[in-house]
């Protein structure tokens, strides 16, 4: 393992105490203090999924019907997310934040839901996470991991920076869908306020990152914050009249409006008409339940394995074949979130790619997701502060952070026809298609079809062809139904 590039706070030294020890602190050239700021940064970066997955999962209907709820889903979205980010500070030791994953979700509401009630969807999630576990205990997930080559884990990397510049961008509004285009520079133009916060932001986190001021990730996010109320309060307010992409900013009027109890009713849902769950998913079919069994275990094992690379490469925290010390245990807290995520009703829980504005301000262990899920612990009782950040505030890190993460494209060597090709693919996949799960799966077909046509099958490895076939079968999904329709 190579040595960790020291953090911005200082060079490596010699343990100062047992929690210093733990998680490595020192070691890792980093500091208590810049643990604690790189976990600030790290939820203000995510805390938007407190208030975007309660708008996926809790206004889609079910088989019956049904809906969750909004506030309900919000308050058990935060409360699995400061759980798994306590465990995964705990058990892996990085600064890996974990929460209800985008993308996933959106399968979950509107691939699985339609299908069964809400109860069965949650029981399905619990027996993904199991397996999952079973995977990283007998070693098969690790084994995946370490057989995929280093320069193909660098194009993770990069391809996860691209796709998280591309989700501040378009969750700020900075890039829309566009007449006639899929994607144009806002609705045709840079209009409106809620764009400039974004601009004065972006502007900002680049000034303050390029001086060298530490924590100007966070720094960055407050001002532009404080903006936006000033903002939102000179306009007059109203029903989001300036066109702010979800979060409204404004202050709460009264204590009422701050602290509440949370309404975690949807807490252990999954056991809703017994734990009988052969007889309850016999209805819609066993080959059904397996086929999204398999598509959400497929689309949770690759997003959570190129987030890990993505932001272990930020942070120097990868060797030179571009694997994980301690990975093992970083997949085991991962698969317990997804678990975590059945039992609470909140979705599929993975690792998030926002980690990386923590690691940019230059978190390097466990103390980071601690402190990101201590944060949404509280968010469970002040979520009017939590939804008080506006995307246009937060989302400049992202931009930024994925400029850090492709930086690293220089390492890649792409007068190597395979590992050029699947890095490419690997690489403009994950924004073209808002998937880093497509974007590994692309990018591993390529490096293995080119090998084959070069001669070269017997250099990849066994697993690497393994997972081809599951990434081919995966995206010939549709056709093979309809054949078999």
């Amino acid at each position: 393992m190579k040595t960790p590039s020291p953090s911005p706070s200082g060079t490596a030294k010699r343990p100062s105490g047992a929690v210093d020890r733990y998680f490595r602190i020192s070691e890792r050239g980093s500091t208590f203090g810049t643990e604690v700021r790189g976990g600030l940064a790290t939820f203000f970066a995510m805390a938007y999924i407190v208030v975007l997955n309660p708008l996926i999962i809790g206004t889609a209907e079910d088989v019956n019907g049904e809906t969750l709820g909004i506030p309900q889903v919000a308050a058990v979205t935060a409360l699995v997310a400061a759980i798994s980010c306590l465990l995964m500070g705990v058990v892996s030791r990085y600064p890996f934040a974990i929460a209800a994953g985008m993308g996933l979700n959106a399968v979950v509401a509107y691939g699985v839901a339609p299908l069964m009630p809400w109860s069965d969807v949650f029981l399905l999630i619990i027996v993904e996470g199991i397996i999952l576990l079973i995977l990283v205990l007998t070693g098969f997930r690790t084994a995946v991991f370490a057989a995929i080559p280093p320069g193909l884990k660098v194009a993770i990397a990069v391809g996860v920076g691209l796709f998280l510049a591309l989700v501040g961008l378009v969750n700020a509004g900075f890039v829309q869908p566009g007449d006639g285009t899929p994607l144009q520079l806002g609705d045709g133009g840079l209009n409106g306020w809620p764009i400039l916060v974004f601009v004065l932001g972006l502007l900002v986190t680049i000034a303050l990152y390029v001086r060298r001021v530490p924590g100007a990730m966070l720094l960055g996010i407050i001002i532009a914050t404080v903006v936006a109320l000033v903002v939102e309060a000179v306009s007059g307010g109203g029903d989001n009249e300036l066109g702010w992409s979800l979060t409204v900013p404004t202050l709460p009027t009264g204590g009422g409006d701050l602290v509440g109890l949370p309404d975690l009713s949807l807490v252990g849902m999954f056991a809703d008409g017994g734990l009988n769950f052969l007889a309850r998913w016999s209805d819609i079919g066993f080959a059904t339940v397996i086929m999204l069994i398999f598509t959400l275990l497929l689309a949770d094992f690759f997003d959570t394995m190129g987030t890990m690379v993505g932001v272990a490469h930020q942070g120097d925290l990868a060797d030179e074949e571009g694997n994980i010390s301690g990975a093992r245990e970083v997949l085991i807290a991962d698969s317990a979130g997804t678990i975590l995520g059945g039992l609470g009703s909140a979705s599929v829980a993975t690792i998030y790619a926002e980690s990386a504005a923590g690691v940019g301000e230059g978190a390097r262990t466990g103390i980071a997701p601690i402190v990101t899920g201590a944060l949404m612990m509280l968010a469970t009782l002040f979520t009017p502060l939590v939804s008080l950040v506006p995307f246009e505030a937060a989302t400049p890190v992202l931009v930024i952070v994925g400029f850090m993460m492709m930086t690293q494209v220089v390492n890649i060597d792409f007068t190597n026809p395979a590992l050029g090709l699947g890095s490419f693919m690997a690489i403009i996949m994950m924004p073209l298609t808002y998937s880093i799960a497509n974007g590994i799966g692309f990018g591993l077909l390529t490096y293995a079809f080119v090998s084959l046509v070069m001669g070269r099958a017997r250099q990849v490895h066994p697993l690497m062809w393994l997972i081809s076939v599951v990434f081919l079968i995966h995206f010939a999904e549709a056709p093979i139904n309809a054949l078999i329709g």
